[in-house]
């Protein structure tokens, strides 16, 4: 694992409460993760995620995986913890919207101290976000108490890849992320079997390097006027942020940074 000392929950917030967080939602959407509904319903098929069941998302943002659970799974019940309080009350807006309310829940807290009930849930959702949590053994330990025996952890992250990063390239990408580190393969199984589950899947998707493409060329293409209006039209930070963007991209295709698939099942 790949870590800094100067991020933390407060630098996540900040990013989530400002222009950085509207900036991803401009070229991801609403689904503000790598692959939107296509990794979602893959992570919910492979982790055999369906009607009636009870689960939790953590760092849940604006709750847009809630709702895809909800819509497309045909999921009875959510619950979404997330600690930043613009994107929680943005979720509770849109739930409302869309007829939701009675379904999903938001819950303003740190997910490693969630305050939900030991084996209540069916199963943890996450989508690319536990990258932000400092404490990801306190995280896992968590999901682990909140599941029921025999239920399911499922989520996707940004990994690093199979090549390894360097300090430099480390501190680099972590800081312009808001990363307090960024875990591989191994360490997020080794987390889930310490935590009493059965390591179900753990792979990399392949998606992270096409969809950086597809975000870069959509800022560079067509959302260019977009992107400078939510930062103020300041061109030097915009081209900044490109900078960084095309830096992740590199570390991308060299197999250095990857989006990591895991479905866990907690033993009986």
């Amino acid at each position: 694992m790949k870590s800094i000392s100067n991020i933390g929950l407060s630098n996540v917030q900040a990013v989530y409460s400002g222009p950085e967080g509207a900036l991803w939602q401009l070229i991801m959407g609403e689904q503000i993760h790598i692959g939107g509904f296509t990794s979602s319903m893959d992570l919910a098929e492979k982790a055999d995620i369906g009607s009636g069941m009870k689960g939790v998302d953590f760092c849940c943002c604006n709750g847009a995986g809630m709702r895809f659970l909800v819509r497309f799974r045909d999921v009875a019940q959510m619950h979404g913890v997330d600690a930043t309080e613009k994107v929680v009350e943005q979720g509770r807006s849109l739930c409302e919207q869309e007829g939701l309310s009675d379904k999903i829940k938001f819950i303003l807290a740190d997910v490693c101290d969630s305050g939900l009930e030991d084996a209540n849930a069916n199963f943890i959702w996450g989508e690319d976000s536990w990258c932000y949590v400092v404490d990801k053994e306190k995280l896992i330990s968590e999901a682990a108490r909140i599941v029921k025996p025999g239920g399911v952890i499922a989520f996707t992250d940004w990994i690093e890849g199979n090549a390894v990063l360097t300090d430099a390239e480390a501190e680099r990408f972590l800081t312009f992320m808001k990363f307090p580190s960024i875990e591989d393969i191994q360490g997020y199984k080794d987390l889930l079997e310490m935590n009493g589950c059965e390591v179900v899947a753990a792979e990399n998707t392949g998606r992270f390097a096409p969809y950086v493409d597809l975000y870069l060329n959509m800022l560079n293409m067509q959302l260019t006027y977009d992107a400078l209006k939510i930062v103020g039209f300041d061109s030097e930070l915009m081209q900044s942020m490109a900078a960084e963007m095309t830096f992740m991209q590199e570390l991308a295709h060299a197999g250095k940074i990857a989006q990591g698939l895991f479905i866990a099942r907690k033993k009986d």
